[in-house]
């Protein structure tokens, strides 16, 4: 192995792959930088340096990017501004606070509780918590319309204990943490989760690699509001704190590029780097640190390196030879987690001890002033000058990479051990070492006396320190974390606007994605509402008809469109502006349901409503995105999801990851989902209505749901709404389409979506060929029917001696006899989900199986879903109970070919794949 891959992973290769020629030359340059650094100062040098580069450049000098720079501070101690709060008070309250975090999940694990906790993640970031928390994070009430923080989901007992010491929450809360039933009125939930406590937490981040994708989204949403003029977003930044194990999630690092590109410099990670996963090193064999400042610097990230505590300084002034920095550059991430578990003394062997000169450095120091030579990440000083530097810099975002220790101050059972993050609760030795830490003025009896109950610590709100601190809040614009909902209502489209989706297509075909289509164009028109509409597409615009809005929407880019588009003479040219409407995601459902999020929860974020419509291939959206959208709920973002080209046979060509069979069973598991099916534009027309009026109506007594809505890209004619439509039915999830028409053997037909026309072609081939009388519904939603089903049978269950109400299907389908056929696009368990609430002997068609490339009739026909199929079924139920001949279902059959493929007949050719 060469050098150069051997320390790959410490440093860029510079000059360890070259040869040195001219030893003596080099140590007078290396002498002459010495020398500037020393009179002129860092700050020049790095101009020098700088321009040399750039010259080197011009002149085709081979000098490799520099990816990643020594193990040390970004910012040398003589750039460091000074530290302008009362380091003393700060210091208090924060031991205060990291006492009480730690004794608020001890305390939850007393007998008869033990419902878990973290204890070491706080304990080791709680400085970069507080400096944000003293001099950076500004509240909703600040000037500039305040900040977003995401905080770490495993530091949330850190927020609930400064929260306490802030008066917002008291001990009864604190003993009501990840008790939220049994302690309803005092209860934390375990993570930031805005739906369990909706006037607290503002993000969800918990879900490892949602928060840093999210945040990115949300450092772009409000350039997105400012530069479309909905909202000045100027003065707000949004903070998002991580993980360094977190960053191993692929969303944490694989939506970097959009944060760079657009040049989000109000946007800045904060990455906790203890070195640690849940269960071991992040990288034990190399560098955690220097890996992702090479992957930040990379993306185009401005990125800060916090390593080292003030104590360093003077021994890295004293390192001439550098060889306290080779030691630094070439230790690995195992032993530095290593040194924190052992000893001053360990450290002064193992790594001092390194090299005669390095030893020597610390010959005058005891094993505690070794010990006590802290990390970066814990020195108020050092994350002070990288948050300032953060948030001046201008023209990218940034990442700060901040060395801690996980459970620091916890004493040497937690301190950088492997189990610490699943450590929940101390021993007495413990508690007592850690109040000696801490400076806790509280006694050994109080602690024996009941070691499972701890006491929390409060000076008094009359405290110079909580003085201090709360005047910090003030001036910085009022307590964090903090979610409030004051947006005011807004306009919702008239009538005018739902007319077109009522008028069907006339002799023309048309797929319910594009009628969906019209819909949202007309929707955008609307001279009020259709400014909130906020359109996301991942890359298929094209293929969903939403070409047609880039001339007149345009697309979102804060740089605008400085290049000569090639289509720039066609009607649907591609058009990108500052203020445009749409959000062009590309190939990245990820990130476009990220969008979704920072949208749809835009109403609370910051009081101002915006109406995500996100449309996508339904197989991309639950199955890939499912936990974004999940993380969306816990939000309580509102809008339209819209799964196109859906169903597992009507996407031809496209084959077996693209055939979606499962989608409504997916979204049936999201409880903040309204999931429908809808068969034709005038279906559509009502459920958008229906859904904007709960969504942003502001009398629906649970707004904070999402809609989601599978349209087809099959080609029909949409008919016109029917005269005596069911509306009520048609939103609560069904209706009777059409009624049969001859009398005779009775049989009811169910269909959702693109199935609906085939139950009405067997309705007239059962008529017209075999004297059977069908009727057939339109499920626009089974997922709802199930849902009020089960709500009914919680209900009578409740409240027992009552008379029990009748699910809405049951009610529906009260007067209708005979056997029920229900078909779909979809696996059998879509339908099967209503099978409990109706007495019909019940039979269900669908698409069992992977999907596959073919037309669309012999895929209908494989698994036994088309027209025919429906007959035949219908046939068999009713002979079974004597209602037609025996033989009837075997002569049909055998009549339509019904095991040929080829046979098929159902549906037809053509729409967008």
């Amino acid at each position: 192995m060469s050098v150069g891959e051997e320390t790959s992973h410490i440093l860029s290769g510079l000059t360890n792959q070259l040869p040195d020629r001219d030893p003596d030359e080099t140590a007078e340059w290396i002498e002459s930088l010495d020398s500037l650094i020393e009179e002129r100062g860092t700050a020049r040098a790095q101009y020098i340096m700088r321009s040399l580069l750039q010259r080197a450049g011009s002149q085709s000098v081979g000098v490799p990017m520099v990816t990643t720079t020594d193990f040390v501070n970004t910012i040398p101690a003589d750039q460091e501004p000074e530290f302008p709060g009362n380091e003393e008070f700060e210091r208090r309250y924060r031991a205060y606070m990291r006492w009480n975090a730690a004794i608020m999940v001890h305390r939850a694990q007393r007998p008869g509780i033990g419902v878990g906790g973290h204890i070491s993640t706080y304990a080791g970031a709680a400085t970069l918590y507080e400096v944000g928390f003293n001099h950076f994070f500004r509240g909703k009430d600040h000037p500039g319309g305040g900040d977003q923080v995401f905080f770490q989901g495993h530091a949330s007992p850190g927020m609930y204990a400064r929260a306490f010491m802030e008066g917002r929450l008291s001990e009864e809360d604190l003993d009501g943490f990840r008790q939220e039933k049994s302690r309803e009125g005092h209860a934390l939930s375990s993570y930031p989760h805005p739906r369990m406590m909706p006037e607290f937490w503002e993000f969800p981040t918990v879900s490892m690699g949602i928060g840093p994708m999210n945040a990115i989204y949300q450092a772009q949403t409000n350039r997105y509001l400012h530069n479309r003029g909905i909202k000045d977003t100027s003065d707000q930044h949004v903070w998002a704190f991580l993980g360094d194990g977190e960053m191993d999630e692929p969303e944490s690092r694989g939506l970097l590029q959009l944060a760079a590109n657009e040049n989000l410099d109000n946007l800045t990670f904060v990455v906790n780097c203890n070195l640690q996963r849940l269960d071991g090193p992040v990288r034990g064999n190399g560098k955690i640190i220097q890996e992702l400042e090479a992957f930040f610097r990379g993306a185009g990230w401005n990125v800060i390196k916090v390593i080292w505590g003030r104590e360093w300084d003077s021994l890295l002034a004293r390192d001439d030879n550098n060889q306290l920095v080779k030691i630094m550059n070439e230790t690995l991430d195992g032993d530095y987690q290593t040194y924190k578990a052992e000893s001053g003394g360990f450290v002064r062997e193992h790594f001092f001890g390194k090299t005669p000169e390095t030893k020597e450095l610390v010959a005058d120091y005891s094993d505690e002033q070794i010990w006590n030579l802290k990390r970066g990440g814990h020195d108020y000083w050092k994350v002070y000058a990288a948050y300032k530097a953060a948030t001046e810099f201008k023209g990218k975002p940034t990442v700060v990479l901040a060395m801690t220790v996980k459970g620091y101050g916890l004493g040497p059972h937690f301190e950088g051990r492997n189990a610490t993050h699943q450590m929940k609760k101390m021993t007495l030795q413990d508690l007592k070492d850690f109040r000696d830490h801490l400076r806790i003025p509280i006694t050994d009896e109080q602690l024996e006396a009941d070691p499972y109950q701890p006491p929390y610590y409060h000076p008094g709100k009359d405290a110079p320190e909580i003085q201090y601190m709360m005047q910090r809040r003030k001036e910085l614009g009022g307590f964090l974390p903090e979610r409030r909902d004051p947006h005011e209502g807004i306009a919702l489209p008239d009538d005018k606007s739902f007319e077109v989706a009522k008028r069907g297509s006339g002799k023309q075909q048309a797929a319910t994605t594009m009628a969906f289509v019209r819909l949202l164009k007309d929707l955008m028109r609307d001279k009020e509402f259709g400014k909130r509409v906020v359109p996301i597409v991942p890359d298929e615009a094209r293929t969903f008809g939403m070409d047609a809005f880039f001339p007149t929407a345009k697309i979102y880019n804060p740089k605008g469109q400085n290049y000569l588009s090639v289509d720039r003479d066609l009607v649907l040219a591609y058009k990108e502006s500052p203020a445009g409407q749409i959000l062009h995601a590309g190939i990245n459902e990820a990130g476009s349901i990220a969008a979704f999020t920072a949208a749809g929860t835009s109403y609370a974020t910051h009081g101002e409503t915006l109406v995500p419509i996100y449309v996508f291939y339904s197989m991309f959206g639950f199955q890939r995105t499912g936990d974004g959208i999940w993380a969306a709920a816990d939000q309580m973002a509102r809008g339209f999801i819209i799964g196109a080209t859906a169903g597992r046979t009507t996407l031809t060509g496209e084959g077996t990851q693209h055939a979606d069979g499962h989608s409504p069973i997916l979204a049936s598991t999201n409880p903040a989902v309204v999931a429908y099916d809808p068969a034709y534009g005038y279906e559509i027309g009502h459920i958008v209505k229906s859904g904007l009026e709960r969504m942003y109506g502001g009398k629906h007594p649970n707004p904070n749901v999402m809609y989601y809505l599978t349209v087809y890209n099959e080609p029909i004619v949409q008919p016109a709404e029917p005269e005596e439509l069911d509306v009520e039915g048609l939103v609560r999830g069904i209706y009777l389409l059409a009624p049969a028409k001859i009398d005779g053997p009775r049989t009811q037909l169910l269909a959702s979506g693109v199935a609906v026309p085939w139950a009405l072609e067997a309705q007239q081939i059962l008529a017209e060929e075999w004297g059977v009388s069908a009727d057939v519904w339109s499920v626009t939603s089974w997922n709802e029917l199930r849902r009020d089903g089960l709500a009914a049978e919680e209900e009578a269950f409740l409240n027992p001696g009552q008379e029990p109400r009748q699910p809405f299907v049951t009610q529906q389908l009260a007067g209708a006899t005979g056997p029920i056929v229900a078909v779909t696009d979809y696996m059998k368990a879509v339908p099967d989900q209503i099978r409990q609430f109706l007495p019909n002997e019940f039979a269900t068609l669908g698409a069992d199986d992977f999907g596959f490339a073919d037309t669309r009739a012999a895929a209908r026909r494989y698994f036994h879903i088309d027209s025919h199929s429906v007959v035949v079924r219908a046939l068999q139920m009713l002979a079974r109970r004597g209602e037609v001949d025996a033989d009837a279902p075997r002569q049909a059959f055998d009549r339509y070919r019904l095991n040929d493929v080829n046979a098929g007949s159902t549906g037809n050719a053509g729409g967008e794949s």
